[in-house]
């Protein structure tokens, strides 16, 4: 069934579309369907995240993180009430909000219409975060959460929110301190051609979704390892 799932999320199929080699595709829909609605595809997702930062030679419990967002297409299967039209990018569709520790890991994510202000999500995946990640106390992010954000997570989650901008005088493309790790883990989640889009009619298919790509960054990296 693990098999089966990763099978779909890094070749981008339908459900139908999944090989005879496999159970038959309604089994492993409802597989995934009831590890998303447990908790167990997150609790699979962090159990590997805290293998892998011990590998590394890091505490489980990470103290700092980067915040990001990320538009994406949305297909027809997306219904109007998730869905929105980014006017910055110009992208009608959906967006990924995730914070990643300082090794590109994944510790929270939320998937939200892309009309949805950075500002307005980071508060909720902020909350989330806090509540998984007690340690943490230092949130990098882009120019997009500044405001009231700020203050929110310094005065109610305790997490000091640091702004990373870009110099004045820049000009063309530039690599910035810490903000460019979040976004090599964003590159790595688009190898999964299931990710491409958000094909996922539920939110929270979508966030399941991205799990169960990074399970599948961080397993081959702990195999490496172990070898």
């Amino acid at each position: 069934m693990v098999d089966a799932v990763r099978y779909l999320v890094t070749g981008g199929i339908s459900w139908r579309s999944i090989p005879a080699d496999f159970p038959a595709w309604d089994r492993v829909y409802a597989f995934f369907r009831r590890w998303r609605d447990k908790g167990w595809t997150a609790e699979f997702h962090d159990r590997l995240r805290d293998r892998l930062r011990e590998a590394t030679g890091r505490d489980r419990e990470p103290t700092a993180g980067i915040i990001d967002a990320q538009p994406v297409k949305a297909a027809a299967s997306v219904p109007a009430s998730t869905r929105g039209f980014d006017s910055g990018k110009k992208v009608n569709g959906r967006k990924r909000h995730i914070v990643v520790d300082t090794l590109g890991l994944l510790l929270a994510v939320v998937v939200t219409a892309a009309s949805v202000t950075d500002r307005d999500a980071g508060q909720t995946l902020l909350a989330r975060l806090r509540e998984r990640h007690w340690r943490i106390t230092l949130v990098w992010a882009d120019g997009g959460y500044t405001g009231q954000l700020v203050d929110f997570a310094r005065n109610v989650l305790r997490i000091a929110l640091t702004v990373v901008k870009r110099s004045d005088d820049t000009t063309g493309f530039v690599v910035l301190p810490k903000r460019w790790l979040v976004e090599r883990t964003f590159a790595w989640l688009m190898h999964s051609r299931r990710l491409a889009r958000d094909y996922e009619t539920r939110t929270d298919s979508a966030e399941a979704m991205i799990r169960w790509s990074m399970s599948m960054v961080m397993s081959r990296r702990v195999a490496r390892r172990r070898h």
